[in-house]
């Protein structure tokens, strides 16, 4: 079963290499919606269903992290799994974004086999 998806990005490239990449890996998703920051993901969740998020930790006016608390802090977007994919090399902000209720974390840049490994578990628990 298909899922939408959303991808918070301030990059137009990394959203397009994402999509890219989604169908390269044969993931099933539905619509693909996009945002360039978290304020943007916050109106494109008040518009559409979406079955899954793939964010940005580093983005200018909401990073990633606020929207994963403000997911998180909302009733109707707690349970929502949302997949941090980011350069964010961190080991303090990977931490972190664990603790807020990050679903999983990928490492720009991916392969379309890491894609697909991380995806895979939201897709197939729809099945």
């Amino acid at each position: 079963m298909s899922l939408n998806l959303l991808i918070v990005d301030d990059s137009a490239a990394i959203r397009k290499i994402l999509r890219r990449v989604l169908l390269q890996a044969d993931v099933p998703v539905g619509t693909v919606y996009e945002a360039g920051d978290g304020q943007e993901a916050l109106a494109r969740l008040r518009e559409n269903q979406i079955g899954l998020i793939l964010t940005d930790i580093n983005m200018p006016k909401m990073d990633g992290l606020h929207l994963l608390k403000c997911l998180k802090s909302n009733d109707l977007w707690k349970d929502l799994p949302v997949v941090m994919i980011t350069t964010e090399g961190s080991p303090a902000k990977v931490l972190e974004a664990v603790q807020l209720g990050a679903s999983g974390y990928v490492r720009k840049p991916f392969t379309p086999e890491q894609i697909q490994e991380k995806l895979g578990s939201f897709f197939d628990a729809r099945r």
